[in-house]
C-alpha cells in the first residue's frame, strides 16, 4: 500500500507551495486542510476563530484531517497546529509518512511580517508571538518521519529531498 504524504510545520515554512510540486510530481491528489475547512465553512479561518473561536476551529480541523488521511494517494498540508492532535499524530503514523519542514525563526518572521490571514498572529509582537510558538511545537512536530531544514533552499529542491525520502521509506513498508 501506498502511503500518504505529509507535510507538518510553522505557518510560512511552504507547506502548500512544496505540497502541490509533489503532489504534481507524484500524480497524487493535494489536500491542504486550511483551505478545506475554508470551503467547509465558507469563511476565512480568522473569521471561524472570531466568530466561532480557536477551539471550534480545531475539532474542525481534527475531523478533516483525520477523514482525510484515511484517503489514498495525497499528499496532505496540515494546518500549523494540527499535528499537536495526539488524534492526528496517530493516524499519521498508521496513514502516511510525515515530513517537518523546518525554517528558522529569523526567516519565518521575514515570510510572516506582512500577512494579514494568521490569526494567531493578530495584535501581537510578531517576533515574540513566531518565537514562542516555535518552542511550543518544536517538540511535537520532530516526531515526523522526516525533517527537512529549508533554509536557504528553493521550493523545487525542497520537493527532491522530500520525494527522495518518501521513495526510500515507501521501500522499506
Amino acid at each position: 500500500m501506498r502511503k500518504n504524504l505529509v507535510l507538518t510545520g510553522m505557518m510560512g515554512v511552504g507547506k502548500s507551495t512544496i505540497g502541490k510540486t509533489l503532489a504534481k510530481k507524484l500524480s497524487y491528489n493535494f489536500i491542504d486542510i486550511d483551505n478545506l475547512i475554508e470551503q467547509k465553512e465558507g469563511c476565512s479561518i480568522n473569521s471561524i476563530f472570531q466568530r466561532k473561536s480557536e477551539n471550534y476551529f480545531r475539532k474542525l480541523e481534527n475531523k478533516l484531517s483525520l477523514n482525510e488521511l484515511k484517503k489514498k494517494n495525497s499528499v496532505i498540508s496540515l494546518g500549523g497546529g494540527a499535528f499537536l492532535s495526539r488524534s492526528i499524530r496517530k493516524a499519521v503514523k498508521v496513514y502516511a509518512v510525515s515530513f517537518w519542514l523546518d525554517v528558522n525563526v529569523e526567516e519565518l518572521i521575514l515570510r510572516l511580517r506582512k500577512t494579514k490571514k494568521r490569526p494567531l498572529l493578530f495584535n501581537k509582537n510578531l517576533s515574540e508571538t513566531v518565537n514562542k510558538i516555535y518552542l511550543e511545537r518544536k517538540q511535537t512536530y520532530n516526531e515526523s518521519d522526516f525533517k527537512i531544514n529549508c533554509n536557504f533552499l528553493k521550493p523545487e529542491k525542497i520537493a527532491e529531498k522530500v520525494l527522495e525520502l518518501y521513495e526510500i521509506s515507501r521501500n522499506k513498508i
